[in-house]
């Protein structure tokens, strides 16, 4: 009699069920919020578009898209180092009080220096560099007592949103900081200027916009900000300098703030408390609608752009008619970032 086949399982275990070949293949839970995340914020933009030229004939005229788009330029750049830092599981609510701070530190460095180098052009090529400096550093301070300080970003972030606005109101003495006359006549072409009939904010914002996405996604260093954002404790044991990637992209958050404030600066020519005021939701707002998890671990540079330009034609729009008061648009950006927020429920 032959010998009975023996199990190579344990006595006791469990057996799984075999899967049926001719049933369907279960569905993941995540399937619809990625496809959401995906393709929602442009079918968005498109509806929107839509309903605007309805609403409006004047909103589909290319004067009105290159206002939008220069509009969106400044809250597009922040966005674009935003992105990294919310994919990377942080937060920064100072990025508005920042390029305040920025905005009127660099009109006193400029009025300063334009009689002592006896160049305007000059003057305002230094300005533009302490301004990428103060970026820089704010964006190294925030990564440091962060990393080295074990504080929380939203912690962090909130103190400096009071500290960087306090101190440009120290230093316009309540009031605004102008730059010189001289200095408008050279500097104004930033904002004003155009290049191939775009305006050059609108360039500025599609070149960062293109290097942020390179770097999010064929390089090293992005995959690191998706890894932490994922598991952090998984990228440590995977050697990954969690500290030092993540100090760098506040560091890169920063320089994008100065970037969109040399930018900014010379369309009112002035730095005043109210200067920048929500940018950090409406930031906040392009990374989330644009399809970045809240929670950290991905996103895509691209849905950014397009939920930056969601917002600004939402603003647009209102503008345009009288659906609502033109005064309710933060509270639309608060809406859509609350009900964006609902629908990433569990998605990370």
């Amino acid at each position: 009699m032959p010998p009975a086949p023996t199990s190579p399982l344990p006595p006791g275990a469990a057996v799984a069920p075999a899967a049926d070949p001719a049933s369907p293949p279960a569905r993941r839970h995540g399937d619809w919020s990625a496809r959401f995340a995906a393709y929602g914020p442009l079918a968005g933009l498109v509806l929107l578009c839509i309903a605007g030229t309805l609403l409006n004939p004047d909103f589909a005229t290319w004067d009105n898209g290159m206002n939008v788009l220069t509009r969106t330029a400044f809250i597009g750049i922040i966005a674009v180092g935003m992105s990294f830092v919310i994919i990377s599981g942080g937060i920064d609510l100072s990025v508005g009080s920042m390029a305040a701070l920025i905005a009127g530190s660099t009109i006193l460095v400029m009025n300063q220096l334009a009689p002592l180098v006896g160049s305007p052009l000059v003057a305002v090529l230094l300005g533009a560099l302490v301004a990428l400096v103060l970026g820089a550093v704010f964006g190294l301070a925030h990564g440091l007592l962060i990393t080295k300080g074990r504080i929380e970003p939203f912690i962090v972030t909130l103190g400096t949103l009071g500290i960087f606005r306090a101190y440009l109101t120290y230093f316009a003495n309540g009031g605004a900081i102008t730059l010189d006359n001289e200095l408008v006549d050279v500097y104004s072409p930033v904002y004003y200027g155009s290049w191939l009939g775009i305006p050059i904010p609108i360039w500025v914002f599609a070149v960062i916009a293109l290097a942020g996405g390179f770097l999010l996604n064929r390089t090293r260093y992005g995959r690191y900000v998706q890894a932490i954002g994922s598991n952090e404790q998984v990228a440590r044991y995977s050697a990954v300098a969690v500290d030092r990637v993540k100090v760098l992209t506040y560091v890169l958050l920063g320089g994008c703030v100065a970037v969109a404030t040399l930018l900014y600066v010379p369309r009112l020519g002035s730095a005043s408390p109210t200067t920048g005021l929500l940018w950090e939701l409406e930031a906040i707002a392009a990374v989330i609608v644009g399809g970045t998890a809240l929670k950290g671990g991905g996103g895509r540079i691209f849905g950014t752009v397009v939920g930056a330009v969601l917002l600004s034609v939402i603003s647009n729009i209102l503008n345009l008619t009288s659906i609502i008061s033109v005064y309710l648009n933060a509270a639309v950006q608060g809406f859509v970032i609350i009900v964006v927020a609902f629908l990433q429920r569990g998605r990370r």
